[in-house]
Formats: C-alpha cells, sequence, structure tokens
C-alpha cells in the first residue's frame, strides 16, 4: 500500500513539472518580438517552438538568433504544424485579429499586442473565439505593470482620489515619426500617434480610473507635416512621408457612465519644448501625476505634495516580463489577467470613437457593453 502511494505522489510530482512547461510560438519577427524574445529567455519553463514572418530572410535571421527550431511564413501553416500551447501576436495592427482568432481556435492561447484590434467588432470576435475555446486572451498593457501605475491603481483602490472626475492623457513627441515598419499606413495600422502611441497613456489611466464604461466620444486629428519630406534632423530621420496617410495630432475627448471625463492629446510631430509621456488625474479628494509620480491631497489642514520614497526600477524589457508572467500565470495556474481582453476591447471603442468623431466632426455615441 504504501509503495502505490509513493508511486502516485511520483506521478503527481512528474505531472506538475510537465504542467509548468509552456510552448510558444511568436508571429511577427519585427522588433517588438525582440522584446519578447529577451523577456522569455529570463523565464523559467518558458520555450519559443516556432516563428511566423511573411518574409522568409526575417523569419530565417530570427531562426538563427535565436536558435528557434521552426519557422514558417504562413501562422495557419504554424498552428497546423507547431501546435503550441499559446502565441504572441507581434504583427503589424491590420492582423491582430485574425492571426489571434485562428490561434485561439486552434486550442492556443493569445497574447496580442497593442492595440487589441482595428476594430470593436474585431475585438469582440476575439473575445467570442477565445470564451468558446475556453482559453486565456491578453491584451500586451506593458505600462499597466510599471512601478508608477501601480502606486497610483493602489492609491485609487485605497480611496485616496474619491470620485475621479478628470483625466488628462499625454503621448507627445516633438519629432518622432517611425522610420520603419508600416506605422504611416492607416490600412495596416489602423491611425497614428493616437493608436499607437496614445493607446499606452489612454489605457493605464484608464486603468488606474477603475475600468469606468465609455459611453461617448469626440475629437478631431490633423495630418500637417509627416506627408511630406523632412529636412529637419531628428531622432528617426528619413520616414516614408509618401505613404504617409495617418494623423500627426490628434485630440479628443471620452466621456464615462459615471461622469468623469478623460481627455487625450497624441502625437508623432508636436511642437512643444520635449516629449511628453504622462497622465494626469483629478479627483474629489485628491489628484495624481504620473511622470513623476506623486499624488496631491489634503493632510491635517494642509495642502501636500507626495512622492514616493522608493519604487522599483523597471525599463522596457522588464516591462514585457512582468506582463508576459502575468500572461504565462494565468495560462498555468488560472490566475487573473492584468490586461484581459475587455480592457482591450473598452479602449478599443475610445480610440475608434474619436477617429469616427474627427470623421464625422460630432461627439459619437459608443456602444453599450
Amino acid at each position: 500500500m504504501e509503495a502505490v502511494k509513493s508511486s502516485n505522489r511520483q506521478e503527481q510530482h512528474v505531472t506538475e513539472i510537465k504542467r509548468k512547461q509552456l510552448t510558444l510560438a511568436i508571429v511577427g519577427c519585427g522588433g517588438i518580438s525582440e522584446h519578447y524574445m529577451r523577456a522569455i529567455a529570463a523565464m523559467d519553463g518558458v520555450h519559443v517552438v516556432a516563428a511566423v514572418d511573411i518574409k522568409p530572410d526575417v523569419a530565417s535571421a530570427f531562426q538563427k538568433r535565436h536558435q528557434i527550431p521552426k519557422i514558417f511564413t504562413d501562422y495557419r501553416d504554424m498552428l497546423a504544424s507547431a501546435r503550441p500551447d499559446a502565441v504572441c501576436v507581434c504583427t503589424p495592427n491590420l492582423l491582430h485579429a485574425p492571426v489571434s482568432i485562428a490561434a485561439l481556435q486552434a486550442g492556443a492561447h493569445v497574447i496580442t499586442e497593442k492595440p487589441m484590434a482595428l476594430t470593436p467588432a474585431q475585438c469582440a470576435e476575439m473575445i467570442h473565439a477565445a470564451k468558446t475555446a475556453k482559453r486565456q486572451l491578453a491584451v500586451g498593457f506593458q505600462y499597466r505593470f510599471h512601478p508608477a501605475t501601480q502606486m497610483l491603481k493602489r492609491a485609487a483602490d485605497a480611496g485616496q482620489f474619491g470620485k475621479v472626475m478628470h483625466v488628462k492623457c499625454q503621448a507627445l513627441r516633438r519629432r518622432g515619426v517611425p522610420n520603419w515598419g508600416v506605422f504611416g499606413q492607416k490600412k495596416l495600422q489602423g491611425g497614428g500617434p493616437l493608436i499607437d502611441i496614445g493607446v499606452h497613456v489612454l489605457e493605464m489611466a484608464h486603468y488606474v480610473m477603475g475600468s469606468p464604461r465609455p459611453i461617448s466620444a469626440a475629437g478631431n486629428v490633423w495630418t500637417f507635416d509627416g506627408n511630406r519630406p523632412n529636412d529637419v534632423p531628428c531622432m528617426w530621420p528619413g520616414w516614408d512621408w509618401q505613404m504617409h496617410d495617418i494623423e500627426d495630432l490628434a485630440v479628443g475627448q471620452i466621456r464615462f457612465e459615471n461622469g468623469a471625463i478623460l481627455q487625450i492629446e497624441a502625437s508623432f510631430i508636436a511642437h512643444i519644448e520635449k516629449d511628453v509621456w504622462n497622465f494626469q488625474l483629478s479627483g474629489s479628494n485628491g489628484g495624481a501625476n504620473w511622470d513623476p509620480p506623486q499624488i496631491f491631497t489634503n493632510q491635517a489642514g494642509t495642502m501636500v505634495n507626495i512622492s514616493p520614497a522608493y519604487l522599483p526600477p523597471m525599463d522596457f524589457d522588464g516591462l514585457f516580463k512582468a506582463k508576459l508572467e502575468n500572461f504565462v500565470a494565468a495560462v498555468l495556474d488560472g490566475s487573473p489577467l492584468e490586461s484581459p481582453a475587455e480592457a482591450g476591447l473598452a479602449v478599443q471603442e475610445m480610440i475608434d470613437g474619436i477617429y469616427r468623431s474627427a470623421e464625422s466632426g460630432h461627439e459619437i455615441a459608443l456602444r453599450s457593453r
């Protein structure tokens, strides 16, 4: 009898070891995939078994850099052949939805880069596919894991801000149009700085607010310089101005069901002193600033500014590791996702609403979820 118990314990131990192994596939071998690979290299029990890129030479170079067992030029062939446990979608925005849905239907868990998709309807299709397949679907909102974001989220959850009434988000570059990839092509990316960098400050601010339901959007976009030859020295010169049909500047406002308002400014070309990456929050009991992280409130009859004595350092690769660790824990252990698909849908509704408002010239009602 004792020998049987010992055998059962041994089998349980072997099962536990197997359970903690996760095979991944990378779809899209561009620049963002390198951050994934560095994060994965620092994690135990996670193995990349396949990579996909429509350009054979890019896939081959990626394979040599990272010793990937198999490479493909079609993600459907990869899903049928490699059958990974999970897929990291690092493609241009146009492919986020079809690749994610195909992977989910093939039985793989998915983490997709931001934005979740091009439209809210696509996001909803992805969520439906995940629920049908009973698989995890996460959106790569790494700035939720930033120590400053987590600090402000804890403060909000503790009621330090009271009722949040107004948030101002800014993702502004003085002159920072990407000169690689397809960032200047609306048909492939869905837009410009709003959907590319504005999405980050928008989503982390919405997260800190408590993720209230957006009900309407208003906004405007302008293209005034990116579609002309650039003769001004800058960090990324020589972008493809002839293919540039995205906005250079977007300004929008979101109304929420709880009465709060969020305003956002996003630009690749802004005539400002220096780049800005920040959000500010105003509530009935206090306010906050993301960069530098501060809380503004009253204590003992005095207005005070509270700065953290210490926040753990975290670089860009550290943010990727944090989001991947959360995703892997959700897949293996059922832990809660910090950036679930529903958050991606809410963010996409806001971005889509601002773009549609800019096209129509009036405020847009956002669909009820």
